[in-house]
């Protein structure tokens, strides 16, 4: 006699319909799965997460202090493999320049030229300057650079000697955050404000639009440089640095509102929405549980595709001197040091902000437009 835990299972019905072998799919998971799929969105998401951890560790990822001075305009010293012999060697290592015996036939000065006799090895986690972290911990550890403490210079120094490379890693700190914030409140009126304005409609969408045409009828740049000359110079650089972010969120807010209008007048017209009105829904519920769930795909794209926006916002009024003042450090400041085409010429390594602002720019683009099509495929 066979035992009945020998048993096959029973075949289902014909017809019957067999039960899934998992759960059906979140709306987050199937938009996450569908974001994987594009190569460009992940490479935006990984420089999108490299470019915050960057900015939030920026004392510890720059090998030097910003604000220490050495040699003005120092060319970019890249690591060597390489003993003054030719030799491979295992560490890597870096020559400082010095005046050589020799002299220059012409002017009968130094040459200068790479101090191979006194190499300064590399390595990670090495002792530098000493800072805080998070503002809280002191610590002198640095990711990369010299094991001696001596100062070294991966994309060479500006005018004032200061290093480029440690500059431009703090600097990405004051533009994220410039960018993060005007971002977050032009979406946070922008939305509120196109979601109200076209749920109710009548006389009061009537008025706000045209309000809105007002806003977005203004030349913004010449708006942007007449404003920011209103705050005095002697101002201090955090009152100067919130009345750059209230004008740029001031006149960047009416463009999100008139897209999410678009959406919310769509949605104010599906049956689901029409009959939470009939059942005597109170429009803040309409609003809160129906509609701004359904506008949110469209609100996340057109942030990551708004931060690249203010970046580069940012960075050309600070090349122009409207945006952020020292002591504190952006790239559109650091590209000051361009305004001269001799400059340019003679020092190209000054211009190495502008691969920061462009590696963000394509970061969050490319991120953005994975999402726009995770989100709606069609």
């Amino acid at each position: 006699m066979l035992a009945l835990d020998n048993l096959p299972p029973p075949l289902p019905a014909e017809g019957a319909i067999s039960k899934p072998q998992r759960g059906n799919e979140s709306y987050i998971a199937l938009v996450w799965r569908r974001l994987k799929r594009s190569w460009t969105g992940m490479a935006g998401l990984c420089l999108v997460v490299l470019l915050l951890v960057m900015a939030v560790f920026a004392e510890f990822l720059a090998p030097m202090d910003p604000k220490v001075t050495d040699v003005g305009f120092a060319p970019p010293q890249l690591p060597s493999f390489h003993d003054k012999d030719g030799n491979v060697v295992a560490r890597p290592r870096v020559y400082a320049l010095a005046d050589s015996a020799d002299l220059d036939p012409v002017t009968f000065q130094p040459v200068v030229g790479p101090d191979y006799d006194h190499p300064r090895l590399l390595g990670f986690f090495a002792h530098g300057a000493p800072y805080k972290l998070f503002g809280l911990l002191p610590a002198d550890r640095h990711l990369f650079g010299s094991l001696d403490g001596q100062p070294v210079h991966f994309l060479g120094t500006d005018k004032f000697g200061r290093d480029v490379l440690s500059r431009a890693i703090h600097g990405s700190r004051v533009s994220l955050m410039i960018a993060l914030t005007v971002v977050f409140i032009i979406t946070v009126i922008g939305t509120t404000v196109g979601m109200v304005s076209g749920y109710f409609g009548g006389r009061f969408d009537i008025w706000m639009q045209r309000f809105v045409d007002l806003v977005l009828a203004f030349p913004q740049l010449p708006l942007y440089l007449a404003l920011t000359t209103l705050i005095p110079v002697t101002a201090p650089t955090n009152v100067f640095l919130a009345f750059v972010i209230i004008v740029m969120s001031a006149l960047g807010w009416a463009q999100m509102s008139r897209e999410v209008r678009g959406k919310t007048l769509a949605l104010a017209r599906i049956e689901y929405v029409r009959a939470a009105m009939a059942v005597g829904a109170t429009d803040r519920r309409i609003i809160m549980q129906h509609i701004f769930p359904n506008v949110m795909s469209h609100v996340i794209v057109a942030v990551t595709l708004a931060i690249p926006t203010v970046v580069l916002l940012e960075s050309f009024l600070g090349f122009l001197g409207f945006a952020v003042k020292p002591p504190l450090i952006s790239w559109g400041l650091m590209l000051q040091d361009t305004a001269t085409y001799s400059v340019i010429g003679t020092y190209p390594w000054i211009l190495s902000p502008v691969g920061f602002v462009l590696a963000t720019v394509f970061a969050f683009n490319a991120l953005g437009d994975g999402l726009r099509d995770a989100v709606d495929p069609y």
